[in-house]
């Protein structure tokens, strides 16, 4: 029952977030010029579409997720967890840029990307997907195959995408304290993963941790 009620306030907010996306992509669509479909509108079309279906994946994650086996003692892995996962939100809160043609494209694309990549990430985690350092199963496929976590790289770079329709000094502080956050977090859900599963070590070693090759 607290397993089931902890849902609650995160499934609340993923909701509210689908609800203003979806009023978003409405008030998208009425301003299209309905004479000319161009690259462009299909772009950001694309990209509005794959995060709402993001957040409808995360919604149902939620719901249907299995009790955890084992999670992280402590307070400050679940700050850093929710740091990690809501401070971006806060770009919202600051003025939008106005962006030449080709930065607003490179944004859009970027979003689009991350939040595609996060769909498959999310989709091969199903009912072990979690906010707080928790363990359920070991996911070693999909893209768990050539990185240990790629739902977090994706997300970042939609991150970047976001950042650059809000660049400022600001927004620019709270992305890099945003990423500080999400390296704890991996740490901090590395090691429930080690102690919960004796195969996590040489999954460790042999896959990176977020770039092939490089890191």
């Amino acid at each position: 029952m607290y397993d089931l009620l902890m849902r609650l306030p995160f499934l609340g907010w993923i909701l509210f977030w689908t609800t203003i996306q979806l009023a978003g992509l409405g008030r998208f669509m009425n301003t299209r010029d309905s004479t000319s479909m161009d690259l462009v509108y299909a772009i950001h079309f694309a990209m509005r579409i794959s995060s709402i279906v993001f957040l409808l994946l995360i919604v149902v994650a939620v719901i249907l997720r299995t009790r955890p086996a084992a999670k992280a003692s402590g307070l400050e892995p679940r700050i850093s967890a929710l740091i990690g996962t809501f401070l971006l939100y806060g770009m919202v809160f600051f003025p939008r840029r106005d962006l030449p043609l080709s930065a607003e494209i490179t944004a859009t694309v970027l979003t689009l990307v991350g939040c595609v990549g996060a769909i498959v990430a999310l989709s091969q985690l199903g009912r072990s997907f979690s906010v707080m350092a928790e363990t359920r199963r070991l996911v070693t496929w999909g893209p768990y195959r050539y990185v240990r976590h790629p739902l977090y790289i994706a997300e970042e770079i939609a991150a970047i995408g976001l950042f650059i329709q809000f660049a400022s000094f600001p927004t620019a502080c709270l992305l890099v304290v945003q990423i500080a956050f999400q390296l704890r977090r991996m740490h901090n859900e590395e090691l429930v993963l080690a102690a919960s599963f004796p195969e996590y070590a040489a999954y460790s070693r042999t896959t990176a941790r977020l770039v092939p090759g490089v890191y």
